[in-house]
């Protein structure tokens, strides 16, 4: 018998050869699943989408290169939750990412999520990328735990350095959001201002869902601080420049990695150019080889320019791909040991990993604002 039927319809030997051909290079193909834990909604839903489409570009980029390990071709699957930058959802989110069978996790960028998060990753075998900057993230001894960027110890640190040295201030005064990413880095920034002499004149809280900063911004000025370092988030340090302004505080408005978003100038408008100035882990993409390459790559294919982690997110992705075809493995523990022994040159920076989880060497960028937009000033 010359044909098959199937249904109504009947096969010819070429497409039954054609058929099994398609039916087995399905089987050789291996299906690797990337999550993604951020906050997708909510005041900060804009660097989650920035850092989930720094991962989708990553995933599209590897599905067309058709990687081979083990015999197998990689298929790259995004899976993104979103965490809400809430500790319980986030935890929630770890647990759905587990049961499904996800294996690598990008995120979370919230450090509040990520230390309760990590937990439930580990027992679950998943490797975890996070920018997650509390110091608190990596002390848990947990394998297969990735800090993509600075810590909260490195950028609290160089912004306390950068005050007293090039901004020469003398007097600085503290608001935090009391978040595990605003205190952690306010702390370290106060630790390192009293070492570079300069005096803490105030120190206040506040939280991350505020949004009327007046009555701490008056008790500040009668302080008369040069600068005040914000540890917290874009949607408070936005309205915080322009309550500064209002009440005729000049003092500048210095922070962590979260200012340094275009969302600030986008809600600041004014207030913030040439007063806010932020320190970003990485080196400027502008001046990295790659870098204008990548922005270009990123605006046409989501028409949005990049905001701080995208370039962070891609490359960490990039480098678990390089790894695994190394390791010829899509294990997270071989797939882990292979990037402790090995680095990876991204767009962002070398990444080259201690045997906590984070980076040997983590440049730092300071940025301020022109024209409602960050403007990068140098690298450290």
């Amino acid at each position: 018998m010359t044909r098959a039927s199937f249904g109504f319809r009947t096969l010819t030997p070429a497409a039954i050869a054609a058929l099994m051909l398609a039916t087995h290079a399905g089987a050789q193909e291996q299906l690797v699943k990337i999550g993604h834990s951020g906050p997708l909604s909510g005041p900060n839903a804009f660097a989650g989408k920035d850092n989930e489409n720094g991962v989708r570009l990553a995933v599209e980029e590897l599905n067309a290169k058709k990687i081979v390990v083990g015999g197998k071709t990689l298929k790259f699957d995004l899976v993104s939750e979103d965490d809400q930058c809430d500790a319980r959802t986030g935890v929630s989110v770890a647990q759905k990412l587990v049961d499904s069978g996800v294996k690598f996790v990008m995120g979370p960028y919230c450090s509040g999520v990520a230390i309760p998060a990590s937990r439930v990753y580990s027992e679950g075998g998943a490797m975890v990328s996070t920018v997650g900057t509390n110091p608190k993230v990596t002390e848990n001894g947990y394998k297969n735990l990735f800090r993509i960027i600075a810590s909260d110890t490195q950028i609290g640190s160089n912004m306390a350095v950068y005050a007293a040295q090039v901004l020469k201030v003398k007097q600085v005064a503290v608001i935090d959001d009391r978040t595990a990413f605003g205190q952690g880095v306010a702390d370290q920034f106060t630790k390192e201002a009293k070492k570079q002499g300069l005096a803490v004149v105030g120190q206040e809280f506040t939280t991350d869902k505020s949004t009327d900063f007046l009555s701490i911004l008056t008790s500040l000025k009668g302080k008369q601080p040069q600068a005040i370092f914000f540890g917290g988030y874009a949607p408070q340090a936005a309205p915080m420049a322009r309550q500064m302004k209002q009440l005729g505080l000049t003092a500048k408005l210095l922070g962590g990695d979260t200012l340094c978003s275009p969302e600030v100038g986008k809600l600041g408008g004014e207030a913030v150019n040439d007063t806010v100035f932020c320190a970003q882990g990485g080196t400027m993409l502008d001046k990295a080889a790659s870098g204008p390459a990548f922005k270009a790559k990123y605006k046409a294919r989501f028409k949005l320019d990049a905001d701080a982690y995208a370039a962070s997110y891609y490359d960490q992705v990039m480098f678990m791909a390089d790894a695994m075809q190394k390791a010829q493995s899509v294990e997270p523990a071989k797939v882990g040991a292979q990037m402790l022994q090995g680095s990876h040159q991204g767009v962002a920076g070398t990444y080259a990993y201690d045997d906590k989880g984070n980076l040997k060497q983590a440049p730092i960028t300071v940025l301020t604002f022109k024209n409602a937009a960050p403007v990068p000033l140098a690298s450290y």
